[in-house]
């Protein structure tokens, strides 16, 4: 038998299975992919990664490649981006994941000599989030041919932690 904790507003808060199993179905967390390839990006500025699909959205807080907090706490927010035809002769690349509060980044030289077909990238942090504040994922190509794909099985997730 499910224990069910209702919230003054009669909509269910936690449920806890006869297996002790928790769910919490209004709890933030979100999944969304590129609903295509997003091609050829400019090089020399950021662009903002497109997530056109919601893998999921369990509590309606993602929209137009952004999450907007809707409780002040900390949120485990991860990116995945499978890059293709890369620039070795590019000096450098970068992605962030930008928060009112913060921006975490990853960044790295493509000299391997050759163009690389592909190469996928993650970044997973704790962020510390206000209520209203706006997390989404900036990439940018310094130097080198304008060529390189963020192609659609990357992702952007995350969930309230507490």
């Amino acid at each position: 038998m499910a224990l069910t904790k209702v919230r003054g507003s009669g909509i269910s808060g936690i449920t806890i299975s006869a297996n002790d199993e928790i769910t919490m179905p209004s709890q933030p967390a979100f999944l969304a992919v590129p609903a295509s390839t997003q091609s050829n990006f400019a090089v020399g500025s950021e662009v903002v990664v497109v997530f056109g699909t919601e893998v999921f959205d369990q509590n309606g807080d993602f929209a137009s490649n952004t999450f907007t907090a809707p409780v002040t706490g900390r949120y485990q927010l991860n990116v995945s981006l499978r890059l293709e035809v890369l620039d070795s002769a590019s000096n450098y690349y970068y992605f962030r994941i930008v928060t009112s509060n913060r921006t975490y980044y990853q960044i790295f030289d493509p000299d391997f000599g050759q163009d690389n077909t592909y190469m996928t990238l993650t970044l997973g942090v704790l962020a510390d989030m206000d209520a209203s504040d706006t997390a989404f994922i900036y990439i940018a190509q310094q130097g080198g041919t304008q060529q390189t794909d963020v192609h659609s099985s990357s992702s952007f997730s995350g969930y309230l932690v507490a």
